[in-house]
């Protein structure tokens, strides 16, 4: 697992996260929305890499305030889903954070995140056209 604040980035390992991210979110779900979102900066970028050095599981941490982490653009490369790569990279960021871990789960992932112990914690909304739910892990 490598854990790295944004200023710890290098170009290379920048290039790579965002090319997972456009190549998940923006093209394989076809959303054209803006992936690069003003947030990036504050976060801490976590990842794992596969055995050819390619990126398998990514998501950023995200201090809320008060005690509370935000989790977002949590993604499993294709060639990697169904590995565990997802699940173990989840697990290991959550061992380390003490208090409330929330997140914007995509409906269809659902299942996925309750399986790590999150909760539904909200009404349903409609993000880029397609819907999410918010959820907690207390």
């Amino acid at each position: 697992m490598i854990r790295r604040a944004f200023t710890e980035l290098s170009a290379a390992e920048l290039y790579d996260l965002l090319a997972l991210r456009v190549r998940v979110f923006v093209v394989e779900q076809a959303c054209a929305y803006q992936e690069l979102d003003g947030v990036d900066t504050a976060a801490e970028h976590v990842w794992t890499r596969g055995p050819a050095g390619e990126i398998a599981a990514y998501l950023r941490v995200l201090d809320e305030g008060g005690g509370v982490t935000r989790l977002g653009r949590i993604v499993t490369a294709p060639e990697h889903r169904g590995t565990g790569a997802g699940a173990a990279l989840m697990r290991a960021v959550m061992a380390d954070l003490e208090g409330p871990v929330v997140l914007g789960a995509q409906v269809r992932a659902q299942g996925f995140y309750e399986r790590l112990g999150f909760v539904v914690d909200g009404p349903g909304y409609d993000e880029d056209g397609i819907p999410h739910v918010p959820m907690r892990r207390v």
